[in-house]
């Protein structure tokens, strides 16, 4: 089953902002995302009471929430990792 992919505005603003190369590196995961929200290398962030999953791509994260009861993956932050967690 398929996921449906929703970026949230500012994550969208965020990708504008990087490098063409990475976009395209980005798009590709994203894409990988939606036929499995639990990919290799994603890890559960901790101390937030929400459920959110990171994966990287190079030196950028990818901030993310699933809803399995609805097929639905929310893209919330897009970014460099030094600056992702802030």
């Amino acid at each position: 089953m398929k996921y449906k992919v929703i970026i949230s505005n500012s994550a969208e603003k965020e990708l504008s902002k990087l490098p063409k190369e990475v976009i395209l590196k980005i798009k590709q995961k994203v894409i990988q995302l939606a036929d499995n929200p639990f990919i290799s290398g994603y890890k559960q962030l901790k101390g937030s009471q929400d459920k959110f999953y990171r994966i990287r791509v190079g030196n950028y994260r990818i901030i993310y929430s699933v809803q399995n009861n609805e097929l639905i993956i929310t893209i919330i932050k897009i970014g460099h990792r030094r600056e992702i967690y802030d």
